[in-house]
């Protein structure tokens, strides 16, 4: 046998953590001598303590023992009872199976069971079965008295009883009887479609009612409202569906009243799709539509239920309607007026507080949360068809007005003037403001269709400025075959100058944006060439005044001293007062042209009828008669308000410079300086001018054009041309040796 301590190895373990406890302890009190004195008190106070604990050890040891004790006698017991039941059991599983043949007759006796329970049951509701036919003649009654919840509440308990039937049936696999069941409960279709037929009639007079009597219209909602709950039940049992089911009146609520909103209402006959006939039917829609809403807002939404959010129903349902009736419409041919009230409708009207936005309907009716009444890309194609029809307009107008202006221009009066005297039409006053006007008009509606507009009359103006060209052109063309025709033929041009001038200082007015100033290139060239042409034809009258007077250049009587270059100033100061009939930045231009023209002129009759000098004397003769001559028209030119600066006649002095030279060696640096000044002259003008001299040798002669030669000239930028025009006689010479253009 195995000692204590091999069988309880904690125990030793313990008493010897004990042992050395107590032995610390003992030398931590004990350490001084003086201490031992009450070794005795210490010996007898853990004498009592450790009695103490021996007692509790034995007290817990003796609880545990009388525990467990208590514990085996219980299992005892129950091993007991646990063998008695067991026998108990055995002797009850003998029983049983000596009585099996007993129960077959108890199945038999269940079955007779449930077949009297189901003739039970057929024989409660045989009265109610018997008395369907009588039913349907009193529901038939209540309907036509327009008792409609007891009618219905009678059809309820048909359709029931049917449905029960009918249930147990399909349960049983009965299905041939089922047949016989509708049949003899036929019956209730007729009298559902003769409720539902009262009840879309109530639902298609719903707006009416609801402000006379609403009583009906509630009725309906009642009745619709019971078969939706009867719907959503057998839906969710989903074992059996009857025949009719679901009847989904709820939706059928909604389409009726949807079309009893649209039906009739959004229809224009053909010949009222335009002008006056479309602004009536659109005034007529915004009001009948805006009166409903606030019937549906304040009247039929306390009729029905919250959950069937009758208001934004109604409300989506006349803005789909509208957007389908406004596309119907716009595949009509409109007219700009038909097109213009359809955007200004759907986009400005449709959403103002005239209608959409009426402070009766505000916050509940929104129909920003729907989609647009015309979608951006049908918006822009009916903005462009409408630019399309304005420009018709446009244009046939301007054409009136230009038909107009040119019978204006043979009326034996002169143009009418403004207030400070210049000559003037009404043609810039009535095209600026059909453009304008249509501008304005455009932005009522959109930027963008005001962007287009504008961007068309801009086309447009440019497109009648050619044809205003063309038609003075004609104008021109019959002057020229009489110049009695028109009468008034000068004025009339200063006139279209003025207009023309009138109508560039218009455009930026034209602009969307008003600060914008800026004038379109094309249309700024349009204006330009109108006033090329207008002052080319005044030119050409000066021309035609002034020819007979040059055609006298050069000659001895004139060399003399005539009053040539007098009658020249007469006619050219008769042609400047004509000209002060325009604004001034056109008749500068004038002057300048005209000044031009006389240089031109002047210097063309020196160059092409040259008279060579035969002496010194009369080459100072000529020289002299050349300072009288462009001496004085200059002053005239300074004395109409032309600087010196501008003025061409110095090209005159200067060709007297190389004339009056008195050494011809010295020619080809005067040459040269005057071809600096002036480089469209050519090496035909200065042998013009040579010859003209008349003491010029044909050394010289060479010396001056090889010195041409040699410094080739360019035109620098905004030079006027004063040469170049000017064609001189070529010498008839057989031949030329040198390089470079022949003299």
């Amino acid at each position: 046998a195995s000692s204590p301590d091999e069988e309880w190895p904690e125990a030793e373990k313990a008493e010897k953590l004990a042992r050395g406890a107590a032995l610390k302890w003992a030398s931590g009190v004990f350490y001084r001598p003086e201490k031992l004195e009450g070794l005795g008190h210490y010996r007898r106070r853990e004498t009592q303590r450790n009695n103490s604990i021996q007692s509790r050890l034995k007290s817990t040891v003796q609880s545990y023992l009388e525990g467990v004790s208590a514990g085996l006698e219980q299992l005892r017991s129950a091993a007991q009872e646990v063998q008695g039941v067991c026998q108990d059991l055995g002797a009850a599983r003998w029983a049983l199976l000596d009585s099996a043949d007993h129960f077959q007759g108890l199945q038999q006796m269940r079955k007779l069971m449930e077949e009297h329970v189901q003739l039970a049951s057929v024989v409660q509701v045989l009265p109610q079965i018997f008395s369907v036919h009588e039913v349907f003649s009193h529901i038939l009654q209540l309907l036509h008295g327009q008792h409609l919840l007891e009618a219905h509440v009678e059809l309820m308990m048909v359709e029931q009883l049917r449905d029960d039937i009918l249930s147990q049936l399909h349960l049983r696999g009965l299905s041939e009887a089922q047949a016989t069941v509708l049949s003899y409960f036929s019956g209730l279709q007729d009298l559902n479609e003769s409720l539902a037929k009262q009840l879309w009639d109530i639902v298609g007079s719903s707006l009416r009612l609801v402000r006379e009597d609403p009583v009906l219209f509630v009725t309906a909602v009642r009745i619709i409202e019971r078969e939706e709950k009867i719907d959503d039940t057998l839906l969710l049992e989903a074992t059996f569906l009857p025949p009719g089911r679901p009847k989904g009146w709820r939706q059928k609520f909604y389409q009726v009243l949807q079309d009893t909103m649209t039906r009739g209402r959004f229809h224009v006959p053909r010949m009222d799709a335009e002008g006056p006939g479309l602004a009536k039917h659109l005034t007529a829609l915004q009001k009948d539509i805006v009166c409903e809403l606030r019937v549906v807002k304040d009247l039929m939404v306390q009729c029905v239920p919250a959950h069937y959010n009758i208001l934004s129903v109604c409300t989506a349902t006349y803005h789909q309607a509208l957007t389908s009736h406004l596309q119907e419409i716009l595949r009509e041919d409109l007219d700009k007026q038909g097109l213009f009230l359809l955007l200004e409708w759907a986009l400005r009207v449709y959403h103002s507080p005239e209608m959409m936005g009426h402070p009766d309907l505000l916050p509940e009716v929104d129909v920003s949360a729907l989609d647009p009444l015309m979608s951006s890309e049908l918006v822009d194609q009916t903005e462009r068809r409408y630019v399309m029809k304005v420009k018709a307009s446009v244009f046939e107008w301007m054409q009136r007005t230009l038909e107009v202006e040119f019978k204006e221009w043979f009326r034996e009066e002169e143009p009418e003037t403004d207030h400070e005297g210049f000559f003037q039409s009404a043609l810039p006053a009535i095209v600026m403001q059909m453009l304008n006007e249509n501008i304005q008009v455009a932005s009522l509606i959109t930027d963008s269709l005001q962007q287009k507009i504008y961007n068309m009359a801009l086309e447009e103006l440019e497109a009648f400025l050619g044809r205003l060209r063309e038609a003075l052109v004609q104008c021109g063309k019959e002057h020229q075959q009489d110049r009695a025709v028109p009468k008034y033929y000068i004025s009339h041009l200063l006139a279209v100058l003025n207009n023309n001038l009138a109508l560039s200082n218009s455009v930026s007015s034209l602009h969307p944006d008003t600060a914008c100033k800026e004038v379109p290139g094309s249309l700024q060239a349009a204006l330009d060439r109108m006033q090329k042409k207008a002052t080319q034809l005044l030119l050409e009258e000066l021309l035609l005044d002034l020819q007979p007077l040059c055609l006298q250049l050069p000659s001895r009587k004139w060399l003399s001293g005539s009053q040539l270059v007098s009658s020249m100033c007469e006619v050219i100061d008769k042609y400047a007062k004509d000209f002060s009939r325009v604004r001034k930045p056109v008749f500068t231009l004038l002057l300048a042209e005209s000044e031009l023209l006389v240089a031109n002129q002047y210097l063309r009759a020196l160059l092409q009828r040259k008279m060579v000098c035969k002496s010194r004397e009369e080459r100072g003769q000529l020289c002299h008669r050349l300072l009288q001559d462009a001496t004085q028209l200059r002053e005239l030119f300074c004395g109409l308000g032309l600087d010196r600066g501008q003025q061409s006649l110095e090209a005159v002095f200067a060709l007297r410079e190389l004339i009056c030279l008195k050494d011809p060696a010295l020619l080809s640096l005067e040459v040269l300086g005057f071809i600096t000044k002036y480089p469209d002259v050519s090496d035909e003008h200065i042998s013009t001018l040579l010859d003209i001299r008349g003491d010029v040798s044909k050394e010289v002669r060479h010396v001056v054009l090889e010195m041409m030669a040699q410094h080739p000239q360019a035109l620098p930028e905004g030079y006027r041309p004063i040469f170049s025009t000017i064609l001189v006689p070529v010498p008839e010479l057989p031949f030329c040796l040198r390089k470079g253009k022949c003299a």
